[in-house]
């Protein structure tokens, strides 16, 4: 499956996806054709699958970054969807187990404009939300030393 050039490859990238192929085929001592045939079998395999810029909402003026949960029944999946996916604020929408069903970040320059959301979201159901003070970890990409210690194992 993947082998510690994989692994260092997607460590690269998560760290910065604007590495280019002369520089990761240095880090990895292979040609920058051979890394890219790797790439590019990574990218089908679909363990790669996009390529984002970091951004800093702050500076951007967003200044509200919250977590909603949201009860609502499965039946208002088929609406619910196309209406969260529209949602520019909304950062990640995740179905959970537990007592609230959606788990929703969003990211706002207000409470106000968060408020009015959080009332078109209660259409759907209960809502429940937390606003972030501040962030110890900002998003990062997964760690791969549990893979490579398993397919060592194998």
């Amino acid at each position: 499956m993947l082998d510690d050039i994989d692994i260092k490859l997607i460590r690269l990238l998560q760290q910065n996806a604007r590495y280019s192929l002369k520089q990761l085929a240095q880090e990895v001592y292979l040609s920058s054709p051979a890394v890219s045939a790797r790439i590019e079998r990574l990218e089908k395999l679909g363990i790669l699958t996009g390529y984002h810029a970091s951004v800093d909402q702050q500076k951007l003026g967003y200044h509200i970054t919250a977590f909603i949960n949201l009860a609502m029944n499965p039946d208002q999946k088929p609406v619910f969807y196309p209406f969260i996916s529209a949602c520019p604020n909304v950062i990640e929408c995740n179905c959970v187990t537990g007592s609230y069903s959606m788990l929703i970040k969003v990211a706002y320059p207000s409470t106000q404009e968060l408020d009015t959301f959080i009332g078109q979201l209660q259409k759907f159901g209960n809502t429940k939300t937390q606003i972030v003070f501040s962030t110890a970890v900002e998003h990062r990409g997964i760690g791969l030393q549990e893979y490579q210690q398993l397919s060592e194992e194998k």
